[in-house]
């Protein structure tokens, strides 16, 4: 696959996958052997069903949930994504239990492909900053 193809998947990947959440995609973007080291940690062993079960966590927890690539960089078989997160706080995320407030987050992921598919994601959220959207500051 070319640098290109490879940012393209990106791209599916956050804006058709997450955002318009098409779950029947999982096949066809995320590979059988694929690690969310969300799920598995870092250099983990996971497989397809560990993406399933991050995205319906985040789809559970985040109404209206919108992920907005902002720029890719790749290099062979890796891209990183530097992406904004936007939804509704509805269930628990970060510790945090439900707020029904609005947030956006910004995030860098770096996911592997191979052969088409994404076979590793890895994600660094700026999870302060959501936090300090979803509890008010105390004075």
């Amino acid at each position: 696959m070319s640098i290109e193809a490879n940012k393209a998947l990106v791209e599916r990947y956050y804006h058709e996958l997450v955002s318009e959440q098409r779950a029947d995609l999982i096949e066809e973007l995320i590979a059988e052997d694929a690690a969310d080291e969300t799920r598995v940690g870092p250099g983990g062993n996971g497989t397809r069903e560990d993406f399933r079960e991050h995205l319906r966590w985040l789809w559970e927890n985040v109404k209206d949930v919108r992920a907005t690539v902002e720029d890719l960089v790749a290099e062979d078989d890796r891209v990183i994504a530097f992406w904004r997160i936007e939804g509704v706080h509805v269930g628990p995320v970060f510790g945090v239990p439900a707020t029904g407030r609005p947030f956006t987050g910004y995030s860098i992921s770096t996911l592997t492909v191979r052969d088409g598919k994404v076979t590793r994601y890895n994600v660094l959220p700026d999870r302060l900053g959501i936090i300090q959207q979803l509890v008010p500051a105390v004075v």
